[in-house]
């Protein structure tokens, strides 16, 4: 399918409550060059990033696990997730955004950080780019006990697994958070902790 063209775009904000939610009415010219009306909602929540932190020499990750309520609600029995650290940009550069996220929610202090991808995480109906990152950490920089941002109620539980158990969560289905198992495959196929 070729690229259609996109005219007469309006916007309706639905909700501005959490985030925004918009309902996008707009002409998608389609292939055959006749246009048609289409509409759809989007959900924009911003930009985002997250990290997975490793310690090759220990073979281990940091994760975070926290309540859910979306997952509550669609069969997440207790709504904990496992999760890497990640948080919303709000107006910060990635780095910066990823840097103090890690401070907050986990209570390591990374100075180096390294993107290795973005991505669209539901294309079809959020706006958000998640920016991914990797970085290493060693017990040293681990300045307190993190937790998350006390105005944020987040309520973070820090994790730390060896590599291949978190892997095997993915498996046994204790991981199933999209960003989380993106990174963990990305450490695995470029040999992050080694073989």
């Amino acid at each position: 399918m070729l690229k259609g063209e996109v005219r007469n775009i309006k916007k309706e904000v639905l909700s501005n409550n959490w985030y925004t939610l918009n309902k996008l009415t707009f002409e998608y010219q389609k292939e055959d060059g006749s246009w048609e009306t289409q509409q759809r909602e989007a959900y924009d929540r911003g930009n985002g990033a997250a990290i997975l932190l490793y310690n090759q020499a220990k073979k281990t990750v940091v994760l975070t696990r926290q309540f859910r309520m979306p997952t509550y609600i669609n069969g997440n029995t207790d709504g904990m997730m496992i999760e890497v650290c990640a948080g919303l940009l709000d107006g910060d550069h990635p780095e910066d955004c990823i840097r103090k996220e890690v401070e907050e929610e986990t209570g390591y202090i990374v100075d180096k950080v390294t993107k290795v991808f973005e991505s669209y995480m539901s294309p079809g109906s959020v706006t958000e780019i998640l920016y991914f990152f990797i970085g290493s950490y060693e017990d040293a920089i681990k300045l307190s006990d993190g937790g998350g941002a006390e105005d944020e109620t987040e309520n973070i539980e820090v994790l730390e697994y060896p590599f291949d158990k978190a892997l095997a969560m993915i498996t046994s289905g204790e991981i199933k958070d999209a960003k989380t198992i993106m990174l963990l495959q990305y450490a695995k196929i470029n040999k992050l902790l080694g073989e």
